[in-house]
């Protein structure tokens, strides 16, 4: 019912974004070749782009009409020169049927073994030929809705694990529905700078019940009831998540073409689609430092006590500043600064509803130029927007204003009044648009033909236009940092335009000859002039070669090279600055005494005199960057080399099997440069020490050498990255006839496998730099990007069918071979003693299912997916979400399904 469901299957494909991806969520399906990313793909409907559903310009699945496909074509690995941009880990085209001749429908229900999790699917679709065959319709519609399974359904995702050690253990979080408040005692000196407060006067701030239990603090069991707050306190919020997301969608289309004449055929296609996803997270966590009173009235007798305590010795150190001559350092008398992490369950969880509405609109036309050449030409728009709209969001600074004043009752488990909910729930929208435009032309078909038995000379030779717009419009208030839920996002709009020629070349140079029953060379090239400055003019080309020495054997190879033109949010998405924690090298203790790290640090800026100085030059433990996107990105490129053999036996009739190897390499990648701040900061001055690297270029400072405002390290967006991939593509299909048939004349069996081999997958986050290796490997440490799932060495399915006449039953066995943490290998190796999950077990599938003809009109299927209830492995730290990856382990467990289809 959902594309994805069917093509995550595929051994070539590492799920992307699934129905099952709650955060981040969205509610998309995205495609992912090779686990090289969504975006290193191109998705095409009947060889024509699609539309994209947000500023990343990455197709959404969901918008396909899955029971109309005929066909999918998978072509893995650089593509770009035949089909464009994006195309680096190849390309996969829906061809939908244009053989409609009457009217479909049908209906799809699923369950779960559980009773929860129901989908059902329910479309019709008309066709019909006109003017006596010279041209044909189709209109359709379909309706599909799933329903919502939350984590806390299933045992394994019931409770928020984590590491401890080598064991699993609940984690859950401290920010708490009840309220957990602490203060951190202080040792405050007056009167001298002698770190030791000799000759001064040296307050501690810090009393009673807020401060006895340190960051731990007080937890408020019920009203003015409080006791010290435990790990055992700490909030299960695992229940309050999706485990399967919610959706409901309606999908409206039609395509059609006529023949004129000869040279005259137009052709139209129309999309519609309206897709509605839900996502749910925990309710809003809060924390920090706010102020509160001291005459608070929710406040237990014991916290009120600390509370006043606390407040006389802030006074107190006021006093003594203010009699030597300083300033006070406190000044609000009657209030104090409290640490709190809360959780606003009394508001309501976090919800976000995406409302994504898409159309496409194609008009084309084809036909003869010449009996053996024809030409094509069409134009496509495709505009998405997407509303988000979120719930469940707390405004910051409305909690401080309602906690100061006595007005909010956080002190115990969901005390608060409707009014004060009021006051510090915001609700928030943000906006996202997408266009695409394609203008194509193009000749093709056959030249001459050489004579040696090969056949005609074929060729293709076009132009094509493409625009892309995209915007991203967030909410004023999240946008602000106000808001405490939901992320915020800086805004983002841009575009740019492109015009290519492209041709492509098919020579069969020997046919039906002795060591040459077929030989055939193919190329193609395609040269792209982008509006983007740091792109500009590319090639794309490609080679390879076919050879027959015989017809049950056919050898082949292939290389291309493909590029990546960077997308909307990359080049325009908003840039900020932050502050995230980092080491300045040139501070730390010692750095003067590095020959070699003076040098640079002098080189970039850095007195001499200040080198080594600590809190001198680094003043702060954070040190601000800029990020963001970059509209000087170049284009991503990739090396691809294919090498396979075809089998089709003549003794062995209906067996046919093919194997390729692949290797692919993608330089320039797009990613934050160095990582961050804190990468960028080491890269300079501990790996390349080059003043001229890109890294060091990244880092401005002051006068003095410090790095602070108005001086910052620019983190944003940069073709810094690298990655490579390669494997074997395994895939063998076998039909015999049995000779006998319970319900028809004769019936067949059917044996099918596909499966992939990853010999290896590496990614660099600083190309030249040590590689992860990830191939084989899960977690969050060093595999989370790009992909984010783990990938098997191995995975396959096959299928074994009966067919006999009217009935069909199938068996499927899906593998993922085992997996090991990341950390096992990458950065400072551990052992798997060390770790609590040091490793995934294989995981097999089998899935059922039967399909019966009750008549040429009338066709019934059901079946059962995971027929062994299957269950994940329980993973901690290095979970995606709802301990393991959902989508890549099954976690609906058994599920059963039935459907009708008429025809007439």
């Amino acid at each position: 019912m959902n594309v994805e469901s069917v093509l995550n299957t595929l051994p070539q494909v590492i799920p992307g974004s699934t129905g099952f991806s709650n955060n981040p969520g969205g509610g998309v399906a995205t495609l992912n070749l090779r686990g090289l990313g969504s975006n290193r793909n191109l998705v095409l409907v009947n060889g024509r782009r699609y539309m994209f559903y947000d500023t990343s310009q990455v197709v959404d699945l969901n918008t396909i009409p899955a029971f109309l496909i005929d066909g999918v074509d998978v072509v893995t690995g650089g593509a770009s020169a035949v089909y464009g941009s994006d195309a680096i880990a190849g390309v996969v085209n829906f061809r939908l049927r244009n053989d409609i001749n009457g009217v479909e429908a049908g209906s799809q229900y699923s369950i779960t073994e559980e009773g929860d999790g129901q989908r059902w699917d329910t479309y019709l679709a008309m066709g019909t030929d006109f003017d006596e065959g010279r041209g044909h319709i189709t209109a359709y519609g379909e309706y599909y809705q799933r329903k919502a399974i939350f984590q806390g359904a299933r045992d394994f995702s019931a409770v928020a694990l984590g590491d401890s050690g080598t064991s699993l253990v609940p984690l859950g979080s401290s920010s708490v529905p009840n309220g957990r408040f602490y203060v951190n005692p202080s040792t405050v000196c007056v009167g001298s700078e002698d770190p030791n407060c000799v000759g001064g006067t040296s307050f501690t701030r810090g009393a009673g019940s807020l401060s006895a239990n340190s960051t731990l603090g007080q937890y408020y069991t019920g009203p003015n009831t409080s006791r010290p707050f435990t790990t055992n306190d700490y909030y299960n919020y695992a229940p309050d998540n999706y485990l399967q997301v919610p959706q409901e969608r309606w999908m409206l289309g039609a395509y059609a073409n006529y023949e004129v004449n000869d040279w005259f055929n137009p052709y139209m296609e129309l999309s519609f689609v309206n897709n509605r996803v839900a996502n749910e997270l925990a309710a809003s966590p809060i924390s920090g430092t706010f102020n509160i009173a001291v005459d608070n009235p929710f406040l237990s007798a014991a916290d009120a006590a600390s509370l006043a305590a606390i407040d006389a010795q802030e006074a107190a150190i006021d006093a003594a500043l203010i009699a030597a001559g300083g300033a006070g350092r406190y000044n609000n008398p009657g209030v104090v600064g409290v640490g709190l992490a809360s959780r606003t369950n009394a508001v309501s969880s976090r919800q976000a509803l995406d409302e994504r509405n898409a159309f496409r609109v194609l008009i084309g036309s084809t036909g003869a130029i010449t009996s053996g050449i024809k030409y094509d030409a069409y134009y496509s728009y495709a505009r998405t927007r997407n509303s988000n709209i979120q719930y469940g969001n707390i405004s910051r600074s409305a909690f401080a204003a309602e906690l100061l004043a006595n007005r909010l009752n956080i002190f115990g488990p969901n005390l608060l009044s409707a009014e004060e909910v009021a006051a510090i729930s915001i609700t928030t929208q943000n906006t996202d648009i997408s266009e695409l435009q394609v203008a194509q032309a193009s000749i093709s078909g056959s030249l001459f033909d050489f004579g040696l038995g090969g056949g005609s000379v074929g060729f293709a030779l076009g132009g094509e236009y493409r625009s892309v717009e995209s915007q991203f419009i967030p909410d004023q208030a999240l946008s602000s940092g106000d808001v405490v839920g939901f992320n915020g996002g800086d805004p983002t709009a841009g575009g740019y335009n492109v015009k290519e020629v492209f041709g492509e070349l098919s020579v069969p140079l020997l046919g039906g000859l002795p060591f040459a029953e077929k030989l055939e060379l193919n190329g193609a090239f395609r040269y792209s002039d982008y509006s983007l400055g740091g792109v500009g003019g590319v090639w794309t080309y490609t080679g390879g070669a076919q050879w027959a020495p015989v017809r049950d054997i056919t050898f082949r190879a292939q290389y291309s090279r493909a590029v990546r033109a960077p997308n909307v949010s990359e080049l325009f998405g908003g840039q900020s600055n932050g502050f995230p924690g980092a080491t300045d090298p040139c501070a730390t203790a010692g750095a003067q005494n590095d020959a070699a790290l003076v040098a640079i640090c002098t080189a970039t800026g850095v007195p001499a005199s200040a080198i080594g100085s600590g809190a001198s030059l680094q003043p702060n433990p954070q040190i601000e960057g800029l990020f963001g996107g970059n509209p000087d990105l170049q284009e991503e490129v990739t090396d691809t080399y294919t090498a396979g053999v075809v089998l089709a036996p003549s003794f062995l009739p209906g067996l046919h099997v093919t194997a390729d190897y692949f290797n692919i390499k993608v330089d320039n990648v797009i990613t934050s440069l160095g990582g961050g701040v804190g990468g960028i900061l080491n890269l300079c001055y501990n790996v390349f020490q080059d003043v001229n690297s890109i890294y060091c270029q990244a880092i401005s400072r002051n006068d003095d050498g410090t790095i602070q405002n108005p001086t910052f390290v620019t983190a944003v967006n940069a073709n810094a990255a690298s990655l490579k991939t390669s494997g074997v593509d395994l895939s063998v299909d076998y039909t015999q006839t049995l000779g006998f048939g319970m319900f028809g004349a004769e019936s067949k069996l059917n044996a099918f496998f596909q499966g992939t081999w990853t010999e290896k997958y590496e990614f660099a986050p600083v190309a030249g730099q040590q590689a992860y290796t990830c191939a084989g490997y899960f977690g969050v440490n060093y595999c989370s990007d790009p992909q984010g799932n783990p990938q098997s060495k191995y995975k396959w399915t096959s299928r074994l069918s009966l067919i006999d006449g009217p009935v069909t039953a199938s068996l499927r066995w899906r593998h993922l071979s085992s997996v090991k943490a990341d950390s096992l290998v990458n950065g400072d190796p551990v052992s798997a003693s060390e770790l609590a999950v040091p490793k995934l077990k294989a995981k097999d599938y089998l899935d059922l299912a039967f399909s019966i003809d009750l008549t040429d009109t009338y066709n019934f299927s059901f079946g059962v997916n995971n027929i062994g209830n299957v269950k994940p492995q329980l993973i901690g730290s290095d979970q995606q979400q709802a301990n393991t990856y959902p989508g890549v382990y099954d976690v609906l467990g058994r599920d059963f399904y039935a459907a009708v289809r008429f025809r007439f």
